[in-house]
Parts: C-alpha cells; sequence; structure tokens
C-alpha cells in the first residue's frame, strides 16, 4: 500500500527556529513566496518540487532528511 502524502511531516518549523529565521527570510531566499512555504510548514503541502526542496536544504543547511519524516499511521 503506497503512503500516504499525512504520512509524511515537514519539520520546517523546527529548522527555522533552531536557526533563528522566519518565514519570510526564507520566502526571500528561496525564491518563493511565504503563502507556499506556510503550506508546506502547516503540513498542507500535496508535494514540494526538488528544486524547492534542493533550495530550502541550501539556506538552512540541512539535508531533506532534516526536514521531511515518514511517520506511519498509528
Amino acid at each position: 500500500m503506497p503512503a500516504e502524502a499525512n504520512d509524511i511531516h515537514v519539520d520546517l518549523g523546527r529548522l527555522l527556529t533552531e536557526r533563528g529565521m522566519t518565514l519570510t527570510d526564507l520566502a526571500a531566499q528561496v525564491g518563493v513566496t511565504q503563502a507556499n512555504l506556510s503550506i508546506l510548514k502547516n503540513g498542507r503541502a500535496k508535494a514540494i518540487r526538488f528544486s524547492t526542496l534542493s533550495s530550502i536544504c541550501k539556506v538552512l543547511q540541512c539535508q531533506p532528511g532534516d526536514l521531511l519524516t515518514y511517520r506511519p499511521p498509528d
């Protein structure tokens, strides 16, 4: 059975806090809208482009696995 989108959790809020950065700062540096990053941060995104993921990782100096985790349903 394929993983559901809601089994993937985004730890963007934690990474931003750890780096002392706001969503507005990240949006400006990555080149995407704050609204789109908010959707990602709040777990409502259905997909993410690899180019966006790469840019986020570059700015936050992290690996994709630091940002995305798989948590199977209970």
